[in-house]
């Protein structure tokens, strides 16, 4: 439960920020033109509201709603999703959306957007300035990595030292390394100490590589006991700090990784289990230690835990390899974090194909999804770079250009400076009601599978 409130607790912050940046734009767009603002709400306020108040001298109403599905700015004289057509039926006044020129208009649309993409890089540039930037490049891994079916079929072996690609060298283990990897035509690697290259089709299925278990390819973990947890079945059998496993069930065990497949037969065992003898005949396991400091090897017969734990922890990525960190000053981190978020935002784009496809829409996420992604405990650092990238996420969804998001509005708004003619607002009414309709659709599907990755369906 903490867990949940926590990473609750981080998503409705982050929202919150976006949402005010983002109706913000609209809003300061707006002022500077002499455009009446009736309303702004920090989250929706269908039949009731938190808090609300309005200043003396000024039209407009602040609040908090009870909805938090987004934020509201309520511009005078504009069809959004308010859908207030008995103001439009009232003669245009001059402080109204709709009597001003379509390039002021158009402004006032875009300024939420902008804010969002303005807020992601400024976020970034700040990240760099104080944490810099930390990582492990990849060539240093020198255990390499572990790859499934997939990739050995297309040359990789255990243990290949990763280098990059004809995109360039890689960088880190992420996302972007993925990426190169689905669109290249060779891969360098390190193979027994020598160079060597790889054949690449070039158009491998990017959310193919992530989504199979095990995926592509994941650093490989030595097999070696860095602690052991108190009252374990680790500890009640022996294993110690720097003990290395071997084996398991007659099988040889090179790494971590292999470990855990092991285990996950075990839980395949668990699974179809008819008797609770059968159960704890899963949990039986025998292991092959090669002692620390004495080489020799010892056997091992241990029960693991109804949850299929033995209880030892191996040493992380951060304590295998010497992280490296590039270090920015002020005026250094400016460029420095534009050129990131750019990054992001350009494999973010190149990544939504994936959605038109039957494994790309059962991989959307609702609110579940966006919250899972913050950490169970507090971290600034994880927290600042995720609200950074969820405000280009939505700027970018924001600009699509669907009736009832900026990108709809937009849409008209150009077709209006190209031909000169205004849409009525008979279309304008009904485009927003296909384009709300649209969201409300969109958002039924995104939460709809967060609720059956929780039931175990996908």
């Amino acid at each position: 439960m903490e867990i949940f409130l926590i990473r609750a607790l981080q998503f409705v912050l982050a929202i919150s920020i976006l949402i005010l940046i983002h109706e913000g734009g609209h809003f300061m767009f707006a002022k500077i033109f002499g455009i009446r603002v009736e309303k702004f709400f920090l989250f929706f306020d269908p039949w009731f509201h938190i808090f609300q108040f309005k200043p003396k001298k000024s039209d407009t109403t602040y609040g908090i709603g009870w909805l938090p599905l987004g934020g509201y700015c309520k511009i005078a004289g504009m069809i959004d999703e308010s859908f207030d057509t008995e103001q439009m039926k009232q003669p245009a006044q001059p402080w109204e959306f709709r009597t001003k020129p379509a390039w002021q208009r158009l402004l006032v649309m875009i300024g939420g957007v902008l804010f969002n993409f303005l807020l992601a890089l400024f976020i970034y540039s700040m990240i760099l300035f104080h944490w810099g930037d930390t990582y492990i490049p990849v060539k240093d891994m020198t255990h390499g990595m572990r790859f499934n079916t997939e990739a050995k079929a297309l040359g990789f072996k255990d243990g290949d030292i990763l280098v990059g690609t004809d995109k360039g060298e890689f960088k880190d283990f992420s996302a972007d390394m993925f990426r190169d990897l689905s669109e290249a035509k060779y891969a360098d690697i390190i193979r027994d100490g020598k160079q060597q290259r790889i054949t690449l089709p070039g158009e491998i299925n990017l959310l193919g590589m992530l989504k199979t278990d095990p995926p592509f390819c994941r650093p490989l973990i030595p097999c070696e006991v860095d602690s052991v947890a108190k009252g374990s079945p680790a500890e009640q059998v022996g294993l110690a700090k720097n003990d290395r496993i071997i084996g398991i069930n007659g099988k040889t065990v090179g790494s971590f990784n292999e470990f855990t497949e092991h285990i996950g037969r075990l839980s395949d065992m668990m699974a179809v289990a008819k008797s609770p003898a059968d159960s704890m005949k899963a949990r039986k396991a025998v292991l092959v230690v090669e002692k620390a400091g004495t080489k020799a090897l010892d056997t091992l017969n241990v029960t693991l835990t109804p949850q299929l734990t033995v209880g030892f922890f191996c040493r992380p990525l951060q304590m295998l390899y010497e992280p490296k960190t590039v270090e920015y000053g002020f005026f250094e981190s400016i460029p420095a974090g534009i050129s990131y978020g750019i990054g992001v935002l350009s494999g973010y784009v190149d990544d939504l194909k994936y959605v038109f496809s039957a494994d790309g829409a059962k991989s959307l996420g609702g609110f579940g999804a966006i919250g899972s992604l913050f950490p169970a405990s507090w971290d600034w650092y994880v927290f600042w770079k995720m609200t950074a990238f969820i405000s280009i996420m939505l700027a970018f969804m924001n600009l699509l250009p669907i009736p009832a998001l900026d990108g709809g509005h937009v849409l008209f708004l150009i077709y209006e400076i190209i031909t000169r003619r205004k849409p009525s607002e008979t279309f304008m009414i009904r485009a927003e009601y296909v384009g709300f309709g649209i969201l409300i659709l969109l958002m039924v599907v995104a939460n709809l599978n967060d609720v059956l990755r929780w039931l175990g369906y996908m």
